[in-house]
């Protein structure tokens, strides 16, 4: 491509702030226009995990010194484990199996706050990041694309590319068809801090805690690395917020029909309250520690999925990360999905193709990656879900035998956790060039 693209972001979460730095560190014109007036003005959310496929993304898309931060502000993944609503564990899986160690630390496996990640994807950005700019709709001419916000302001570019989440208004134009669906599932999330309250079982690494009952209870803990605050205040030349104290995010996922349809109208002590109720018969200390939950940290989330998207033709108008295939939460898949959108679409505007060519190419590698991705969140969910006295004593008899041998470990869970980060035929052609 000779002359680089003029690229308008609409959005500006982190798949939307990764292209941004990809963009930007390779020279080509960029802004991101965030409707936010503040990156602190909602809830930012909890401990995400960035699996080979993010890593490397970020990898790519970061200056070194701001990839360099993310090392230092990150945590291991942490093994990941099953446990009985009486806290019993069944197994744990070693980190190393679902994602063996690799010298280059964009072959890892790594936790971070949200908060942190976002603020370090806006380092640098101040004069491409556009806040209070909320997007009204697009025009599409034969040379640009021209986006309008409420406030009567508006952009002219190359390309516009909605990076706008679940919701985004950009695909509702573009692709009116492609509305997202319930997944079928509904997520009543908290954070808890990391104290000696917390059941030693469940202070380190990932883990679900289920019964033969309608859900399943997924846990993060998240303890950042020493000096991880200084570290953010100082590349983002900010004061950070509080993201050196650990804790431990959960999450309790059911079936839609299990709860209140008006969960939006439901405060944070009724959500406690139906957690409470769904766990009537766990251990005490799962249902103190559920209650326990910082009632500003809790919220409740009816997820959703991009059905089946057809063919669409490229244009100056495209879409990155959960404006096209949204993911449902179970799993963490879906920002690890975005990073790497951004770092597809990087390498697509900065290469040698035309613009719609550049454009066709990217999409056609979205629907791909999108729908596996996609399809591993709708198997978590099901396996979350699953529930019944004769499924659940089968699966807890196959896990205590895996707690007895590393082979059943690493045949039972090693090619299920890495296949979706596995890199794709573009990375590794990326890897050659670089």
């Amino acid at each position: 491509m000779t002359d680089r693209p003029r690229v308008a972001v609409i959005g500006g979460g982190i798949g939307g702030l990764c292209l941004a730095q990809g963009l930007h560190r390779a020279g080509v014109p960029v802004t991101v226009h965030e409707r936010d007036r503040d990156p602190a003005d909602r809830w930012e959310g909890y401990r995400i995990h960035v699996d080979p496929a993010g890593a490397r993304s970020l990898r790519a898309c970061l200056p070194d010194h701001l990839w360099e931060a993310f090392l230092a502000t990150s945590a291991p993944g942490g093994p990941f484990g099953f446990v009985t609503e009486q806290l019993e564990e069944l197994v744990e899986i070693e980190e190393a199996i679902a994602y063996p160690a690799a010298d280059d630390p964009a072959e890892n496996h790594y936790a971070v706050d949200r908060r942190t990640l976002r603020r370090l994807l806006l380092a640098g950005l101040d004069d491409v990041v556009h806040l209070g700019a909320e997007y009204v709709s697009h025009q599409v001419g034969d040379d640009a694309v021209t986006a309008r916000f409420a406030d009567g302001r508006h952009v002219t570019a190359d390309l516009l590319v909605g990076a706008d989440g679940v919701g985004s208004r950009v695909r509702r134009q573009l692709l009116p068809d492609a509305e997202p669906v319930p997944a079928g599932v509904v997520g009543l999330a908290g954070k808890v801090p990391l104290t000696s309250d917390v059941p030693a079982v469940l202070a380190h690494g990932m883990h679900v805690v289920s019964d033969a009952g309608p859900g399943s209870l997924f846990t993060a803990a998240f303890r950042p690395p020493p000096g991880a605050r200084a570290v953010l205040a100082e590349v983002t030349g900010r004061p950070a917020p509080p993201v050196d104290e650990p804790y431990l995010l959960t999450a309790f996922v059911t079936a839609p029909e299990h709860l209140p349809p008006d969960l939006d109208a439901h405060d944070a002590d009724a959500l406690a309250a139906l957690a409470d109720g769904l766990t009537a018969a766990w251990h005490p200390d799962l249902r103190r520690l559920l209650a326990a939950g910082e009632p500003a940290s809790r919220g409740a989330s009816v997820f959703l999925v991009a059905p089946p998207v057809p063919h669409w033709e490229p244009g100056r108008v495209t879409l990155l990360g959960d404006a096209v295939h949204a993911v449902p939460a179970t799993g963490g898949l879906g920002g690890n999905a975005a990073l790497r959108d951004a770092r597809r679409l990087t390498l697509a505007l900065t290469g040698p193709d035309a613009l719609l060519d550049a454009v066709g190419a990217y999409e056609a590698d979205l629907r791909e990656h999108g729908t596996a991705t996609i399809e591993d969140a709708l198997a978590v969910r099901d396996q979350m879900l699953a529930g019944g006295v004769w499924r659940t004593r089968v699966a807890r008899a196959w896990f205590r035998l895996c707690a007895r041998s590393s082979f059943l470990r690493r045949r039972t869970f090693a090619e299920s956790e890495r296949a979706v980060s596995r890199p794709r035929p573009w990375e590794l052609a990326a890897s050659v060039r670089a």
